[in-house]
Order: structure tokens, then C-alpha cells, then sequence
């Protein structure tokens, strides 16, 4: 979708597949949108089109208030691509810059500040203090518009360092005050009579999603004390506890039925500091795989003659990733039953435990030095990660990570397929001993997860 024509061919139809992909603005009204947006279409020489809602705030448009372009699932680029661009974008996402500035930023790429700032503003029309400043401003909206806390307390917890920074950039994005913004929530029905705690979300998606075969995977792997799922099939509820970088919270996410209304996920956080919002809602995104681009996968694989019929029968397959990379790290090589008296020996306990959710996973540093006196391959996986010589986090190189899996002792190459596909995100991983032919290429853990969901290949337990 490079050639601009194009681009107005698809905003035209209102062709959803690209929200989030780019982005297109109206200079007669100073409002820019996600290609799907009902309204009229504008005439193409009114149209600018930008790859990022932070570009086109930084152009001078604000978000239109119809299609609410900020609340668009990120570009499936971002998950896919291994390069600079797209790890800085996880990182971004995962509010790396909030907590640790552009340096922080810079430091964890391996890259200066300044050649960061330049690849970020050439390929994507702003840079990451312009990329985090919109997705500050879509966190507070969304505080705004769901719960009932005070305005000042919602600067901070998005991560504004001011409330002058957070009203200013309010009515930049938006053309309204923070009270005023509060006043468009969409109201259904009255009103309750008694408010669930937690903040309600919806986590939104492209395109179709297959949600039965990622929470039967849940439900299978579900590690007790950290995760649990209730409910019957087509309407379960999975929840599990989170480490955050400022504190701790517990998300539950609903399982959709087979014909949803909506491109979406019902979710709610309960969060020990809202700080940490935009951090939960992106773990969460991963572990769903909610920014995936099923269009584009199901066309490739469907084209296949071993694998037509499964897309068929599943479309919008996703694979699951993780809330924690170095959990599911030592999930997979250890399996559930190991992984459940790691949790009850080692665990953190919760200070307000939820239902059958008590614990958070052990850190690596808690479990390496609890192995320390053995050469187990638990022992080294662990040390890899608490010292930083193995990193899985969103801005990780997938090739030195690769490396250093493959350096460890005792992980079978099983064992890092399941890593690099599910901790790293990465789209195309083929484990050994499957017949995983190159025709399947970017998109081989999407056709593995078929062959999963049909029960024709098991993956580590």
C-alpha cells in the first residue's frame, strides 16, 4: 500500500484490513482518520496520508471523534519485522520511552539517540518522543472515558511528566478538554448500579479472530496460582496475574463466541498503579497476538493444498505469545506440572490474592540462584536471562536471541522453536522433525498453529 492512489482506493471502500496500517487526514477539516472511517469520503486532493497517528499529529491533525483512529490495532509490521524500526516500536509500545527516555530507548537497541530519532522520522514521520506522546494520549483517553478517576491523577498514570503536558496535548489530539472528552464516553443503556472493579478495555483486532483454539491452547498450558480459565466453551474467561515494572495487576480477558459483534476482546485490568497501563495492555496484545494481519496470512496458506482446509475451517487463526517472554521461557522447557511447583516454592505471593490466583511466576534471578549449585539446564537458561546474556524482552534481536538459545546447554532445538515463536513473536519458525516446507514462508508458525489446532503435531510440552 505504498502508491497513494491505492492508498484512496482503500479509504474509499472503507476497506477495514488496512486500519492501522496508514493513516489518511482531511486538510479542509484538520481531522485525520483510519481508512475504514464511515464518514464521507473526502476528495483525494483534500487527502494526506501518514503511516502514524504521531505523524499526523504532528502535521497538526487531531483524531477524528467518529472512528476514533488512535484506538486501531498497531501496524502487523511492527510484530513481524526484525529490523531496528520494528524493535524500537515494541519497545515503544511496551513504554520503554515513558520509563527510560529516548536513551533508555537507544541503549537497549544498541543504537545512539540520534540514529534512533533518524530512522524512526525517516520511515515513519516521528520520531519516539512524538510515537509515545500518541500513545500516552490514547491510554489517558481511554482512562478518561472508563473510569472515574480524577484528571490529575490520569495525567500521570499515562505517563504525561505535567498536567499542563497532559491538557496541552489533550486538546492537541483530540480538539476538547480533558472534562470535555470524558463527557463523549459512549453511554449504553443506564447506568449500572454498582461498577465492576478494574478498568474495562476493549483490545482491538483485525480482521477475523479464531478465539477458541487460543484459549483452548490457555487452557491446556494454564499454570495454577498464575493463571486460571472459567466458564464453558465459546464464552470463557482467562485470567492470570502480571509482574509490571511499577507494580502488579490481574487481567481477564473473554473468550468471544463464533459470530462477535465487533472487532474486539472484552478485557479487564486490575492494576496495583495505573502507571502500568499501557505496559499490560501491550503484554496482553502479544500474549492474544491481537496485531497480527490474519488477511495476509490466511491468502498465503490458504493457497496451499495441505493447509486450505484448515484455514478454512479456522480462519483468523492466531498464534499465542506471552505475557511474560522469560516465563514462557522456562514454561516451555521445564512443562506445566514442573512449571506449578516452581510457582508454589518460588513465586512471589500476592499481597491481594484474587480467587484461585495467588502467586506471580519466580523472576530468573530468584530461580538461577535456587539452581545455582546444579549445572541444570533450568540453572542456565535462568542465570541467561537475570544477567542479560539471553534477552526475549519486545526489543530483543531475534538472531542473537536465536544464538544465545541454541548456546544454552540441555534446550533442545523443540524447545527454542517454541521460544523464538512464542516469547519473540517471531512468524516464521520451523521446529525440527516437521514437515514445514519454504512455500509456508513468512508464515510458518501460523501453519504450524493449524496443525496444532487439528491435532496433527504436538509442540514441546
Amino acid at each position: 500500500m505504498t502508491d497513494q492512489d491505492t492508498r484512496y482506493a482503500a479509504v474509499r471502500s472503507r476497506d477495514a484490513r488496512f486500519d492501522g496500517e496508514f493513516f489518511f487526514a482531511v486538510e479542509t477539516t484538520g481531522i485525520y482518520c483510519r481508512p475504514s472511517c464511515p464518514a464521507v469520503t473526502p476528495k483525494r486532493h483534500n487527502v494526506r496520508f501518514y503511516p502514524t497517528a504521531a505523524a499526523a499529529h504532528g502535521a497538526g491533525f487531531r483524531a477524528c471523534r467518529r472512528c476514533r483512529p488512535d484506538a486501531v490495532p498497531g501496524s502487523a509490521e511492527w510484530n513481524v519485522r526484525a529490523d531496528v524500526v520494528g524493535r524500537a516500536m515494541r519497545l515503544i509500545g511496551d513504554g520503554v520511552v515513558d520509563r527510560e527516555g529516548v536513551a533508555g530507548l537507544a541503549g537497549r537497541l544498541g543504537y545512539s539517540a540520534r540514529q534512533v530519532q533518524r530512522q524512526l522520522t525517516a520511515e515513519l514521520g516521528a520520531g519516539p518522543v512524538a510515537l509515545a506522546r500518541a500513545q500516552r494520549a490514547h491510554t489517558a483517553r481511554v482512562l478518561l472515558q472508563t473510569t472515574a478517576l480524577p484528571v490529575t491523577e490520569i495525567a500521570f498514570a499515562s505517563g504525561f511528566a505535567s498536567v499542563r503536558q497532559f491538557n496541552d496535548t489533550i486538546r492537541t489530539v483530540y480538539a476538547a478538554t480533558p472534562s470535555a472528552l470524558r463527557a463523549t464516553a459512549p453511554r449504553v443503556g443506564p447506568a449500572p448500579t454498582s461498577t465492576p472493579p478494574g478498568i474495562p478495555l476493549r483490545l482491538s483486532h483485525r480482521g477475523p479472530y479464531h478465539s477458541a483454539a487460543v484459549f483452548d491452547l490457555l487452557a491446556r498450558e494454564a499454570v495454577p496460582g498464575v493463571e486460571e480459565l472459567s466458564g464453558s466453551p465459546g464464552g470463557r474467561t482467562y485470567r492470570r496475574t502480571l509482574r509490571l515494572p511499577y507494580g502488579t495487576g490481574i487481567a481477564a480477558v473473554e473468550e468471544r463466541g463464533a459470530r462477535p459483534r465487533g472487532r474486539w476482546l472484552d478485557a479487564r485490568l486490575h492494576l496495583t498503579d495505573l502507571r502500568d497501563l499501557t505496559t499490560a495492555v501491550q503484554r496482553l496484545r502479544r500474549l492474544f497476538d491481537l496485531d497480527s494481519d490474519p488477511y495476509a496470512v490466511d491468502e498465503h496458506l490458504g493457497a496451499d493444498p495441505r493447509l486450505a482446509h484448515l484455514v478454512a475451517l479456522r480462519p483468523g487463526l492466531r498464534v499465542p505469545g506471552a505475557a511474560d517472554p522469560a516465563e514462557l521461557a522456562v514454561r516451555a522447557l521445564v512443562g506445566r506440572t514442573a512449571a506449578e511447583r516452581l510457582v508454589t516454592r518460588y513465586g512471589k505471593l500476592l499481597d491481594a490474592p484474587s480467587g484461585t490466583l495467588t502467586h506471580l511466576f519466580p523472576e530468573p534471578a530468584v530461580l538461577a540462584e535456587a539452581a545455582r549449585a546444579d549445572d541444570s539446564p533450568l540453572c542456565a537458561l535462568t542465570a541467561a536471562l537475570a544477567d542479560g546474556s539471553l534477552r526475549l524482552d519486545p526489543g530483543a534481536d531475534r538472531d542473537e536471541a536465536r544464538r544465545a538459545l541454541h548456546a544454552l546447554p540441555g534446550l533442545d532445538a523443540r524447545t527454542v522453536a517454541v521460544v523464538r515463536a512464542r516469547a519473540l513473536g517471531d512468524p516464521d519458525v520451523a521446529p525440527p522433525g516437521v514437515d514445514v516446507p519454504d512455500t509456508w514462508r513468512p508464515w510458518r508458525s501460523y501453519a504450524l498453529q493449524h496443525l496444532i489446532a487439528a491435532g496433527e503435531w504436538e509442540p514441546t510440552s
